[in-house]
């Protein structure tokens, strides 16, 4: 069975985000009321948000806070029907470094959500999840069953954040599903993903491309992709107390990928391995190839963007000289 979200009130946290603040414009071109939940600092920054043209601004609600903090996650979940939970600490190498501060937000903070959800008697509630919890495929196309395999602390956080999160399904019935994008990529997205470190470096003249290993594959998803799929799952009741992929089904590798952007940019440059941003070998996921079976069986979505257009679009967004200045090409992001 399928819904309709217009009209329906929406919280998204992590809304400042790479993924959120894309999914806050794709949900108000549905016609959803939504309020946006962004961290709070001194300066008053929404983040990706503050890019928004003044018209989409006009229709947030924005709620500054912390998924730390149990009380302002329940204040912002108040009067709410549907939440998209994306709030996460995301860099696996900086989990190596603070792995506390993953558990805080990434465990505890999903924890804060489906216990005021649960509360507040919340109608729906999307957890996000990570492809990074399967770890190096056993087996491809990955499906939902694959083992979970925690290979850095992020991965294992987010593998505790999911399995609150079902606990809750199971044990009180909260009408949860975990969504699992798979390697997500486009405008806005974070300087320490291998995509925005590829054109940042080649778009600033260096000849000589930086990366860590180049052999992992992945399934690269184009964020109005990621998007569309969290709608459709959204939508749909059946998937209600399940796990599910949004993945491409197909896989590139970081060499293959690299060596698209520079024909695409710079073709003279060329790729050197920087010792610093190699993964711990027995830490590297070296392979990520995604099964949508299970997505597809269950709405109608498809993908409508295919790696090459994906990637001429970001390249677009990255060439825009204000885009452009907020990275910084030369410095290795944990």
């Amino acid at each position: 069975m399928e819904t309709s979200l217009r009209d329906r009130r929406v919280l998204v946290t992590g809304a400042d985000g790479f993924i959120g603040s894309h999914l806050v414009q794709a949900l108000m071109a549905e016609g959803c009321k939504v309020k946006a939940f962004v961290y709070y600092n001194s300066f008053n920054s929404w983040g990706w948000l503050d890019t928004l043209s003044g018209e989409e601004k006009k229709q947030l609600e924005v709620i500054s806070g912390d998924i730390r903090d149990p009380n302002g996650v329940r204040a912002a979940l108040a009067d709410t029907e549907l939440v998209f939970h994306l709030a996460a600490l995301i860099a696996i190498p900086f989990s190596y470094h603070s792995p506390d501060t993953y558990i805080d937000t990434n465990v505890k903070g999903t924890l804060n959500v489906i216990q005021a959800a649960k509360d507040l008697k919340i109608k729906r509630v999307l957890v996000t999840s990570t492809s990074e919890v399967y770890g190096t495929a056993k087996f491809v196309p990955i499906t939902e069953d694959h083992p979970k395999q925690p290979q850095s602390p992020y991965s294992a956080s987010k593998i505790g954040a999911d399995s609150i999160a079902d606990s809750f399904y199971r044990s009180f019935d909260l009408p949860v599903t975990i969504v699992r994008p798979f390697n997500t990529y486009g405008p806005r997205q974070s300087a320490r993903a291998v995509i925005p470190t590829i054109i940042t470096q080649l778009l600033s003249g260096v000849e000589q491309i930086k990366l860590g290993d180049i052999t992992p594959t992945r399934d690269l998803l184009f964020v109005k992709d990621t998007c569309n799929a969290f709608i459709e799952i959204a939508r749909s009741e059946k998937l209600i107390g399940h796990e599910v992929n949004i993945a491409t089904q197909s896989e590139i590798s970081v060499g293959d990928l690299a060596q698209e952007l520079i024909k695409q940019i710079n073709p003279n440059a060329k790729i050197v391995t920087d010792q610093i941003r190699l993964r711990p070998s027995k830490s590297e996921v070296f392979r990520l190839f995604g099964s949508n079976q299970k997505l597809k069986a269950a709405t109608s979505w498809e993908v409508k963007f295919s790696l090459q257009q994906g990637l001429k679009e970001t390249v677009e967004w990255f060439r825009i000289p204000e885009n452009l200045k907020r990275y910084k090409s030369d410095i290795y992001n944990l």
